[in-house]
């Protein structure tokens, strides 16, 4: 007969397991913890935190990045970096705020992967991939009227793109049956300045839309 294999030859399905974990929260907070415990993405050995997300949850408006980096990672928080400090910036420019308690001047902010990439790496398509049911589940319990999607990573996991942010920018789509506008990361804005006017034309067409609902 043969030999059954030693236990830790036997992978489990860490994306079913993902996917039933996410199924069974109820909550925000539950689907926090059930993040944390997490163990099917080695993204998690190597980062300090689990950085779940930021604002408030009653917000029309949710933002989806793609990775924390190191700033983010020692914080716990999303955002929290110089891209962060632009990111207030630009929505402040429209009367969005991750600090207000009013659901029409708020924003929820999460990312595709919890924790931080080695040399703040995008995260990888597999990686995004395992936690793709805790990001559909995120949406769904924190109901937003409209999504932003920011940079390339949301947008290959959630819509399958292919192009890449600068030709999607400014194009809306569809995410669990939510408006999602595509909009460049303001780390790559940082890295090209001269793109600001292309963002600020996104975030008045956000805003007109933010209006709307």
């Amino acid at each position: 007969a043969t030999a059954a294999p030693p236990l830790h030859a036997v992978q489990p399905d860490h994306l079913g397991v993902a996917a039933e974990l996410a199924a069974q929260c109820t909550t925000l907070d539950e689907l926090r913890v059930a993040v944390e415990a997490f163990e099917g993405c080695a993204l998690k050995k190597g980062a300090r935190n689990t950085v779940f997300c930021d604002g408030n949850p009653a917000a029309d408006l949710m933002i989806i990045g793609e990775a924390p980096g190191r700033d983010e990672d020692s914080a716990g928080r999303p955002f929290v970096g110089a891209s962060g400090q632009l990111l207030d910036k630009m929505f402040a420019a429209i009367g969005i705020s991750r600090t207000s308690t009013d659901a029409k001047t708020a924003c929820y902010i999460t990312n595709v992967v919890p924790w931080r990439p080695p040399q703040n790496r995008d995260p990888s398509a597999d990686e995004a991939a395992m936690m793709l049911p805790f990001l559909h589940r995120h949406i769904a319990l924190a109901a937003p009227k409209l999504i932003v999607l920011l940079g390339n990573v949301p947008a290959r996991a959630l819509l399958g793109a292919t192009m890449g942010i600068t030709k999607l920018r400014g194009q809306w789509a569809e995410v669990e049956g939510r408006p999602a506008l595509h909009m460049l990361h303001p780390a790559g804005l940082l890295r090209n300045p001269i793109n600001k006017r292309m963002a600020w034309a996104d975030l008045q067409a956000l805003r007109a839309r933010l209006d709307e609902v």
